[in-house]
């Protein structure tokens, strides 16, 4: 089972380079950023976690920028999103900034993608909350397209071009590994409609991980699939919770960082890597 860390990078935090560098020198096999393109005033919708969470704690410097720091900082980590709000993006500028930051990166990248969960966030964007299950699918789709065909078209409810190039293509072939982040009672169908693998959070999970867990890799085994692999995303620095994750089959645990300075992440680095180290 592989370890990485996930962090907000922020103007007040630790940088981009210095965290990834951080992580990479402490043995980690991937640097997750979030995602929030701003925070509404007003804002109603309750965060999934139950948790109250400051408004300067939902954003940070854009996720694709801080991937492209921190790939020139870094040779060997892989870089992700955790996750990218794929409904409130362009699909066809979403696919360019995908495809660039696996070219500059080396092939490293990790393509965490989610529906989101602030309602007003998503209406500032011009995106009605009720469609963004369907939006996330059909952006997909679209981009899926745009970095296999040298002449790329779509035509669906949200998203439609004629044909187009864009280039770079992804490093990765056909495309980077796409990591499903949520948590819901049709994760595991979603994760099959995206051909993706599972990224789900530590904190929504329950009793019957282990068994979702097998259900999605009988399912896909069914649908022709070799292996789906499966990314707990924020999970504690606790070696019997960790264990029974890779006892689940969970092939990568991530876990989480504050935006915080490099004189406060790097000791909670240091322990999560020693927790790492006992389970190898």
């Amino acid at each position: 089972m592989d370890f990485g860390v996930m962090m907000l990078v922020t103007d007040y935090s630790a940088d981009a380079a210095s965290a990834a560098g951080a992580a990479e020198e402490r043995g980690f096999e991937s640097f997750f950023v979030p995602e929030h393109t701003h925070v509404p005033v007003s804002m109603a919708s309750p965060h999934p976690g139950g948790v109250e969470i400051p408004p300067e704690a939902l954003q940070g410097v854009d996720p694709f920028i801080t991937l492209a720091v921190a790939a020139a900082a870094t040779s060997r980590l892989r870089l992700g999103t955790g996750v990218c709000q794929v409904p409130v993006r362009d699909p066809i500028q979403l696919a360019k900034q995908v495809a660039s930051i696996d070219v500059v990166s080396g092939g490293r990248f990790l393509f965490g993608v989610g529906t989101g969960w602030n309602h007003e966030e998503m209406l500032n964007h011009g995106v009605d909350p009720r469609t963004r299950t369907a939006r996330l699918l059909e952006h997909v789709a679209a981009m899926k397209h745009i970095w296999a065909d040298h002449e790329a078209s779509f035509a669906g409810r949200f998203v439609k071009f004629d044909p187009l190039w864009s280039v770079p293509k992804p490093v990765q072939r056909p495309h980077p590994p796409i990591l499903y982040g949520g948590n819901g009672p049709r994760a595991i169908e979603r994760v099959l409609e995206l051909d993706a693998e599972w990224m789900p959070w530590h904190e929504l999970l329950g009793e019957t991980f282990a068994d979702d867990v097998a259900e999605l890799r009988h399912r896909a085994s069914l649908a022709g699939r070799t292996s789906v692999p499966v990314t707990v995303f924020g999970a504690p620095a606790d070696e019997e919770i960790l264990d029974a994750y890779r006892q689940a089959g969970v092939s990568r645990c991530v876990f989480p960082l504050p935006s915080a300075s490099a004189e406060e992440i790097l000791p909670i680095m240091d322990w999560y890597a020693d927790v790492a180290e006992e389970l190898a």
